[in-house]
């Protein structure tokens, strides 16, 4: 076992080598704790830690600091989003003071959605560093310095997330964005939702061959399709998605009443190959706004009991 940059639940899960199963939660549009609470009970137990989103698409939720401490209440362990689109670096330095200090121990560090997908497009993006020097930030702040250099009297200890879409154009410069992230302090990878599982497949070879998987762990995006519409307006409208026309294919030729266990079949299907292929320590499941079903997969995907570190 390697010393524990944080101690976080996730990253001790990971060390062990044990295959790690992530879920995430989107904060609700409105001060409603009640519900928050709600959703966290489908992933208590079921999953090694929850990604808390920061204003996911753009639009106005409860902060992903606020929401990360309510599920940390709750025993259970978050995964700190944060975006570079509404922040510059002081606010960045002080919420990651203020994680640490409300007992976060993984943070995932992200771009953001361009403002204009969102509901308040005339909002001003901030960007005023980006996700690369946003993973520098953490990793230096954990090492106990600022961005300025100045000293940090109590560095907090972070596990640092990064994600990656393997399918954004182009194509042949993503392993090298990979390798890029990691070598700016990333210590694990949430991937995009996979659906073009060939095309993850010829990714991955590239990730090993680099040895990119022995210098961070990487976790494999898994989203449960509820229907063929669902799968065809990804397609057609949410950037960086490949979605192969076999799979809509496949959910429209079940009925309707039937496409949404189609769906978390193939899903299925998905998790033990991710199980067994070379370079992929674990799986992200983004079931979203239906974690209800997250029990389920996990049972039916044979990843429980969750280890307890």
């Amino acid at each position: 076992m390697s010393e524990l940059k944080s101690g976080s639940n996730l990253e001790k899960v990971l060390n062990a080598g044990y295959f790690a199963f992530t879920g995430e939660c989107g904060p609700p549009k409105g001060a409603n704790v009640e519900h928050l609470t709600e959703k966290f009970k489908f992933l208590k137990g079921n999953v090694d830690a929850v990604n808390i989103t920061d204003n996911q698409t753009a639009v106005v939720r409860m902060s992903s600091l606020a929401a990360s401490a309510l599920l940390v209440q709750e025993g259970m362990e978050a995964n700190f989003q944060m975006v570079c689109r509404d922040r510059n670096r002081l606010a960045m330095m002080a919420d990651i003071l203020g994680a640490h200090a409300l007992g976060i121990r993984n943070m995932l560090c992200l771009s953001g959605d361009h403002q204009t997908f969102g509901n308040h497009p005339e909002a001003k993006n901030v960007h005023d560093i980006d996700s690369m020097q946003l993973i520098r930030l953490v990793k230096t702040m954990r090492e106990g310095k600022f961005m300025n250099g100045d000293d940090i009297d109590v560095p907090p200890k972070m596990f640092i997330g990064a994600a990656c879409n393997p399918f954004a154009d182009p194509y042949e410069y993503r392993v090298y964005r990979l390798a890029n992230k990691i070598e700016a302090g990333a210590d694990f990878i949430q991937t995009q939702c996979i659906f073009n599982m060939e095309k993850f497949r010829d990714f991955m070879k590239k990730v090993v061959d680099m040895g990119l998987h022995e210098k961070c762990y990487i976790l494999a995006g898994v989203t449960p399709m509820k229907n063929a519409g669902m799968a065809n307006f990804m397609s057609k409208f949410v950037p960086g998605m490949d979605i192969p026309d076999d799979l809509i294919k496949r959910l429209k030729s079940v009925d309707k009443r039937d496409q949404s266990e189609e769906g978390i079949k193939f899903a299925l299907e998905q998790i033990e190959e991710f199980k067994e292929m070379e370079g992929v320590a674990g799986v992200h499941l983004m079931a979203i706004e239906w974690e209800h079903k997250v029990p389920e997969i996990a049972e039916r995907a044979k990843v429980l009991p969750r280890p307890q570190m």
